[in-house]
């Protein structure tokens, strides 16, 4: 079941550029980290004081290859993807598949946080929407 939206996803080659913008609209830097499957960095904006509440999400390559480059090259910088938190990644995305989207990842990926698993879907038509799929499994206290 999908629980709600994690995160709106926004690809930059420029995230100092870019973060200071999502400053400037009140947001702060809660979370950061790489997602080394898809070859990106990833900074989390949200409101102060509203961890558990949706986040803006930078995303820009590490590598040549990465999975922004082809976004970046091609429309440029801005929204990337819509990011939904889920009970269950494997029936998720068999439903979605079922209804029509293209899972582009074989096998879920970690994310770019602790316990975040991930895996993205496509639907080009009507409106070539991205979606990541995000399950997080708690990590125990050091």
């Amino acid at each position: 079941m999908i629980l709600g939206v994690d995160h709106v996803g926004l690809a930059t080659a420029d995230p100092a550029g870019a973060g200071a913008q999502l400053a400037a609209l009140g947001l702060v830097l809660a979370d950061q980290g790489e997602a080394d499957a898809y070859g990106v960095a990833c900074e989390f904006w949200q409101l102060p004081g509203e961890r558990a509440g949706t986040a803006v999400e930078l995303v820009s390559p590490t590598r040549a290859g990465s999975a922004v480059d082809g976004r970046l090259a091609g429309v440029g910088p801005g929204l990337y993807h819509l990011a939904f938190v889920v009970d269950d990644l494997a029936h998720e995305t068999d439903r979605l598949r079922r209804g029509g989207l293209i899972a582009l990842d074989a096998e879920p990926c970690r994310g770019a946080r602790p316990g975040m698993s991930v895996t993205f879907l496509y639907q080009p038509e009507p409106a070539e929407l991205l979606v990541e799929l995000v399950h997080y499994t708690p990590v125990p206290p050091h």
